[in-house]
C-alpha cells in the first residue's frame, strides 16, 4: 500500500492508503503500485481506478493534469474528477454538444485546444457514467 492525493482545482478527491491506482495519460492506461520508481506524467481525460485497502474499487472520470510518485508517495493534480453516480448526463451531452460546435468555428489555435479538451472532458464523464451506471 502507499499513500495517495488525488486533487482537483476545488477540492481533496482522495486522501488515504491505497493499494493500486489506474490513471488515464498520453499513452495508455498507467499503473502504479507500492515500491513504483519516481515519475512524473501527465494525465489526460479518462477513467481512473484507485484500488482500496481491502479490494474495494473507485472510479472517477478525470479531466487533465498531473502525476508525480516520489519515494512512495503519489499525487495527482487533476482539473476535476467525478464519480459515475455524480455526473449529470444531461449537462454532460450539452457539453460534448457545445464542444462539437466550437470545434467548427473558425478561432485561435488556443481556443481551438480548450474547445477540444472540453469535449475529451465531457465524452470521458459520459462514458464513465454509461458504463458504471447504465443510463
Amino acid at each position: 500500500m502507499f499513500p495517495l492525493h488525488v486533487l482537483t482545482a476545488t477540492s481533496p478527491f482522495y486522501e488515504g492508503m491505497c493499494e493500486s491506482l489506474i490513471i488515464p495519460t498520453v499513452d495508455g492506461r498507467y499503473g502504479v503500485l507500492s515500491g513504483h520508481s519516481d515519475t512524473i506524467c501527465a494525465v489526460v481525460p479518462g477513467e481512473l481506478y484507485i484500488r482500496l485497502p481491502g479490494g474495494e474499487m473507485r472510479v472517477a472520470a478525470c479531466a487533465a493534469g498531473i502525476m508525480k510518485v516520489e519515494k512512495g508517495d503519489v499525487l495527482v493534480l487533476v482539473d476535476s474528477a467525478i464519480r459515475p453516480e455524480d455526473i449529470d448526463k444531461d449537462r454532460a451531452r450539452r457539453m460534448a454538444d457545445d464542444a462539437r460546435e466550437q470545434l467548427l468555428q473558425k478561432q485561435s489555435i488556443e481556443e481551438y485546444h480548450a474547445a477540444q479538451a472540453r469535449l475529451a472532458r465531457a465524452l470521458a464523464r459520459l462514458s464513465v457514467r454509461e458504463k458504471y451506471i447504465g443510463e
